[in-house]
């Protein structure tokens, strides 16, 4: 059969089949994969399987393996620019959060290496099940868990790292059982490694709880590993004979210890005697290989005590507890290798059991627990606890058992979610998948412990609860906010305690001014003739402008008093933004003393965007408190007169003297009223400079007024911090004019 068709439905048909065509193009061209698709892994995957799926691509990506491919550059560009946001913390979180849209600034991800460097060089260890590649968040949790660990700290580019790696993989598989054995790439964990004063690799070490680190020094045989590792297992060997047998069992029975003995077969009845301790209930092992013994030990070691449901609440209200919720008796939450747990958490008094939740479904749900997980419980009862998020792996659980213990972090749900409360509370909304956020709960149980007593701390799982984390309007995890009865703040820092700490002090005593259109134009624009403001026009997806802020803060504090700091979110005043001519963010700008033009302003284009250096900076647009000394004002005013003189002996060209002329200016206004401050300017006078015995620039000296001519030598003083100078000139102060009263006080007597 034939089907005629017109040129002009032809044509007409051919348009549509390219229209379509170019449509399906535009689409592939513009649908970029998120980070997580391009590597395909999903967004609750760890940093060792984020590099391992990173290899793999690599590998069959790489543009040296795909010459004859002219988008191979571009299609390795994005899985390289992937990789490098998914395994940094703090890119990842602003990632999550904002998308590509919170990147923009950052490193593009144009560099990387060749298809040699990732087939041999990259992540060593990855592969290996029995050596635990540590990370900078794992690494602390690892060492101090109360295991011994031998660790290899080495560089990609190593090559005496590279001939080792066979022999630690054999010696791993061998210790496997007896100690960690770990490894630390310093290539991406540069912090951590220079923390830990590792300048050579590789560098070997043995750590152990409560024991200085060990380097090993000797040569890179098995043998010689083995052997040194060993040194540092502790094990207790008691001599048993006839004498002391039956009572060294007895006690071990009465204390719950258990005894693991060798027999030597030096007497003839050795047989019978072994049959005989057989029928008492003893447990025989016929082999004599480490890893076996301790494995059939391991087996054999009572498991944790299950809790039921009428004593649950009884015990928890009077002692600390691990606990392992369960589902039922064949549930495998309890690994052979927990067991140790009793042993590694008994200094911390926490005792270690196991609840079954389909003994009693009501109590779980209260607890919010609905799967098999494990909880630190506080000594205080159901109400004061906290469940594990992180690996369920022995280091990490000991690990968290210990900090939680200590720590002042509950879980919460709807029953105990503070709502309109009148002490404030800190609730930390995430999702156990997510890294960032398992990240992040270690450094709130530390500054929860800074904070008792303040603030209440909190974590909500949003898996769980969503309704609640969706009534709050959370969109990415973690999302840390701080609720203040009707006031709601959000945290924005990096994941650390201290600047979670720095967060919370700034919302007691705010640093920084939220200025609105409004304010701003009363605060900045009609500021006071004397006043100056600093501002910082920002935007809240901004990457640099997260950065920024905690600095900001910081820098903040430390100028109160002299120059007022504001903020202005561009996101929320975008038309106001658009109307100052705010075209990039953070925008810094100073507005110093009104002068005729009263918009006048200076942008800051510094390099360093730290505390320090934006404080340097807007100091310099301060009227200047201190006096420039000639020789002959010096040998006037602070030789021969009658006031107390502090002096800054500089050099224009030398740069400690340039970062410290802010901090004396701080010191000159500090003492105002007490101590005149003054300058000398050494490479315009040498001479005066010299006969003060200056040999060092900047130098600090005291010339105190006692009734007499000065000594042109006056009183070193060994600080650059302008409160601690601050300090001592008022000890000082008071020392004399203590003296002066004891003075008139003898003139007294002696009339």
């Amino acid at each position: 059969m034939e089907f005629l068709v017109s040129k002009g439905d032809y044509i007409r048909y051919l348009k549509r089949s390219l229209l379509l065509v170019v449509v399906c193009v535009i689409v592939l061209v513009c649908t970029d994969q998120d980070y997580y698709s391009l590597l395909g892994v999903s967004k609750e995957a760890s940093s060792r399987e984020i590099r391992q799926a990173f290899k793999k691509l690599a590998l069959k990506l790489h543009p040296d393996k795909n010459q004859n491919d002219p988008n191979a550059h571009e299609n390795f560009l994005k899985i390289n620019r992937a990789y490098e946001v998914l395994k940094d913390e703090d890119l990842r979180k602003k990632y999550d959060k904002y998308g590509e849209k919170g990147l923009e600034d950052q490193q593009q991800g144009g560099r990387y290496e060749s298809w040699h460097f990732y087939r041999y060089d990259f992540g060593i260890y990855d592969d290996d099940p029995e050596i635990i590649t540590l990370d900078r968040g794992e690494f602390d949790a690892a060492v101090n868990s109360g295991e011994l660990w031998f660790v290899n700290f080495y560089s990609p580019r190593c090559s005496h790292c590279h001939e080792l790696a066979p022999t630690w993989r054999e010696f791993a598989k061998e210790m496997d059982g007896v100690i960690r054995i770990g490894a630390v790439n310093c290539g991406d964990n540069r912090m951590l490694c220079r923390i830990k004063g590792i300048n050579s690799y590789p560098s070997l070490y043995v750590f152990k709880t409560r024991m200085q680190p060990v380097k090993y020094y000797g040569d890179r045989s098995k043998e010689s590993l083995k052997n040194f590792a060993m040194q540092y297992v502790t094990s207790t060997v008691t001599e048993l004979w006839a004498g002391n047998f039956v009572n060294a069992i007895e006690t071990s029975f009465a204390s719950g210890i258990g005894w693991l003995i060798t027999f030597c077969a030096e007497r003839g009845d050795c047989l019978s005697y072994q049959t005989r301790l057989k029928l008492a209930g003893m447990l025989f092992l016929n082999s004599l290989d480490a890893r076996e013994i301790y494995q059939e030990v391991m087996q054999h070691l009572p498991d944790f005590d299950t809790i039921s449901a009428a004593s649950l609440e009884d015990r928890l209200a009077h002692h600390r507890w691990l606990l392992f919720f369960q589902f039922g008796e064949s549930d495998k939450s309890n690994v052979q290798e927990f067991k140790k747990l009793k042993f590694l958490l008994k200094d911390e008094h926490i005792q270690v059991g196991k609840f079954d939740c389909l003994s009693s479904p009501t109590i779980c749900n209260k607890l919010y627990v609905y799967q098999p997980c494990l909880a630190v419980f506080k000594g205080k009862g159901t109400g004061d606890y906290e469940i594990h998020h992180g690996k369920k792996i022995l280091y990490d659980i000991v690990a968290f058992a210990k900090e939680s213990v200590n720590s002042h972090v509950i879980t919460l749900g709807p029953q105990n979610f503070p709502d309109k409360e009148k002490e404030p509370w800190l609730v930390d909304f995430f999702a156990p998948w997510c890294p960032p956020c398992r990240a992040l709960l270690p450094e709130l149980r530390k500054a929860s412990k800074h904070l008792y007593g303040q603030l209440k701390f909190g974590t909500l799982d949003c898996t769980v609860h969503e309704g609640l984390c969706n009534m709050h309007n959370i969109r990415a995890y973690p999302t840390t906010v701080v609720f203040n009865q009707s006031d709601v703040h959000e945290y924005e820092g990096h994941h650390s305690a201290e600047q979670i700490l720095e967060f919370i002090e700034d919302l007691r005593n705010p640093s920084v001014v939220s200025l609105t259109p409004e304010t701003f134009v009363e605060l900045v624009q009609r500021r006071k003739r004397e006043e100056i403001w600093m501002v910082d026009f920002y935007a809240p997806w901004c990457g640099p402008c997260q950065a920024l802020m905690p600095e900001w803060k910081k820098m903040a504090r430390m100028l109160s008093g002299l120059i007022s700091v504001g903020s202005v979110d561009c996101q929320k005043y975008y038309s106001f933004c658009h109307q100052e001519s705010v075209r990039g963010y953070p925008e810094i700008r100073l507005f110093p003393q009104k002068s005729n033009t009263a918009h006048q302003y200076y942008s800051y284009n510094g390099w360093h965007r730290d505390s320090y250096s934006l404080r340097g900076w807007a100091l310099g647009y301060l009227p200047q408190v201190s006096v420039d000394l000639t020789p002959q004002s010096f040998t006037e005013k602070v030789l021969n007169g009658k006031d107390h003189w502090v002096i800054d002996f500089y050099a224009p060209w030398c740069g400690p003297c340039q970062n410290f002329a802010p901090e004396f200016e701080i010191l000159a206004r500090t003492v105002k009223g007490k101590v005149k401050a003054g300058k000398v300017d050494c490479q315009m006078y040498a001479q005066t400079c010299q006969t003060a015995d200056i040999r060092a620039y900047p130098t600090v000296k005291f010339y105190p007024y006692q009734g007499i001519k000065k000594n042109v030598l006056g009183e070193y003083i060994d600080s650059r911090d302008a409160k601690g100078i601050a300090d001592l000139l008022n000890e000082k102060l008071e020392a004399i004019q203590n003296k002066g009263k004891r003075k008139k006080s003898r003139n007294k007597d002696e009339l």
